[in-house]
Order: structure tokens, then sequence, then C-alpha cells
């Protein structure tokens, strides 16, 4: 079978299953007494989701029609998807897979901080899409500065690393670093366009930044690990640390970082640290 009508014939499969597994009730329909089968009817998606009955039934028996992401979301809405559902859902539609809901990005089950803090004397986070750190372990704190004490706007990596002239003394080559994290963060901008929270921080980080300003409209883009870090740190001084970042299964929208000390001195320095 043609591959193309393979990924139709199984988003037309998946989104039949989900219809017939959804309680007529739960999205506020009556349950009706001529019901032959169980979950909602055809027409009742289209309605739900403001699209002709025709054009679902189509996009059901798998017909080579382009689906929109906004039509995909509000099926997702419709159909009350989870969010490894409604991924799924993109990947066979083949849409970039938006970002989830504020409280999706910011749920991290326990074992995930629990691993960041195994990681002690490693300093190690997450972050998000837009590069926010959204978890971090007490190594981190000692070494980039202590997150729990900044704003959700000082949380964001990119706007640290242009703002923060304790990171500019901290990094070594902070224009490195800089160009790269601009150019990892213009990477993830592809993927969210229509998000107006992006264009918001640009214009922001325009107005804060001239290094900002002046590199963002070459349009470098990046998606590769860092590398080595060299810092300086003002306490304990030079740090020299790896460098490594994988997602998180059950969240891909999440990268997990870890800097191992590479020399037996810098791991000495990181637990003096976490003594003080």
């Amino acid at each position: 079978m043609d591959m193309d009508l393979a990924r139709n014939k199984q988003l037309g499969d998946f989104l039949k299953i989900r219809r017939a597994r959804l309680n007529p009730e739960k999205v506020g329909l009556p349950l009706g007494r001529r019901r032959r089968t169980a979950g909602l009817r055809r027409e009742e998606v289209a309605l739900l989701a403001g699209v002709s009955v025709d054009w679902y039934t189509w996009l059901e028996q798998g017909r080579d029609i382009r689906v929109s992401s906004r039509v995909l979301e509000e099926l997702a809405r419709v159909l009350q998807l989870s969010s490894t559902e409604r991924r799924h859902l993109f990947l066979l539609a083949e849409q970039t897979i938006p970002l989830d809901n504020k409280h999706d990005q910011l749920h991290l089950s326990p074992s995930v901080q629990q691993f960041l803090d195994y990681q002690n004397p490693s300093p190690a986070y997450v972050t998000n899409p837009r590069w926010d750190f959204i978890a971090w372990n007490r190594a981190a704190c000692a070494v980039f500065g202590d997150y729990n004490e900044m704003s959700e706007l000082e949380r964001n990596s990119v706007w640290r690393i242009f703002t923060s002239s304790y990171m500019r003394e901290l990094l070594d080559c902070w224009e490195e670093h800089g160009q790269r994290r601009l150019a990892q963060f213009r990477a993830s901008y592809g993927r969210f366009i229509d998000d107006p929270w992006w264009p918001e921080m640009i214009a922001r980080l325009s107005k804060e930044s001239e290094e900002f300003k002046e590199w963002w409209p070459r349009h470098d883009v990046l998606n590769t690990p860092e590398g080595r870090k060299v810092l300086h740190h003002p306490g304990v001084g030079e740090l020299i640390l790896g460098h490594l970042s994988f997602q998180v299964s059950d969240a891909p929208d999440l990268l997990v970082t870890v800097h191992m000390p590479e020399t037996e001195e810098t791991l000495e320095k990181l637990r003096s640290l976490l003594a003080d």
C-alpha cells in the first residue's frame, strides 16, 4: 500500500475509534433513544469541530485531503484527546505538533525532579521549547543563579543570557554562547510561528539587547548540543563542564540538560558550592 494512503487510513481509523469511545453526554449531547452504536456520530463531531459532515466523513474514510493545525486542534478538543493522543493525531496528519497548553508544559512527573536531584553536584535543569527553565537542581542554582528567586521572564534562558551581567561574566566566550542560544531559539521559533508569545519576546529582547537586535536578522538556525562549557564562577573560579541533553519520553517537548564536571578539580569545586 502507498505510504500516504496507509497514513491516511491510520488517521481515519484513529478518529473513528476515538469517536466511538466518547460518551455523548460527556460533550453535552443527549444520549437519545435511537443510538444503535456507542459513541458520537460523525455529524456530531463535525458540528462540534466546525467542519462539514462530508469533509469529516472523507477524513475518516482516509481520502487524500489536507488538514490544518487549527482543525486538528478542534478535533483533539472535541474528542477529548490526551496530550499523547493529540501528538499522535498531529503526527498522522503530518502537521507540526504545537505546544500543549501551559499546564501541560509545566507538568513534570516527580521522577524527573528526582532525577535532577540525583545529578547533584552536576548542574541539571529542564527547559521547554521557549527555552524557559521549568525545573532544576541545587547545583544549577549554585552555578547559574538561583532560579527559585527569579521571575518567569528571568527564567527564560535566552532573556537571561542576553540581559544578565552575571551570565556575561560567568560564560567564557560569551558571544559564542549568545549566538548559539539565539540560533537554537530561532530553530524553536520555526515550529511556533503563529504563537504571539514569540514576536512579543523577540521585540522585548531586541529592545533590551543590542547584540540580540544585531544578530536576530541573520536567521542563524542551530539545533545541536552545546558541548563543553568553561565558566568563571565568582565563588570558586574556573569550572569545566561537559554537556548532555535528552528529551523526556512522556513529555517530548521538554529537554533535560546535565552539565557534568570534566575534571576532578571542577567536581570538588561543585561539591564545595553545595556544602556552603
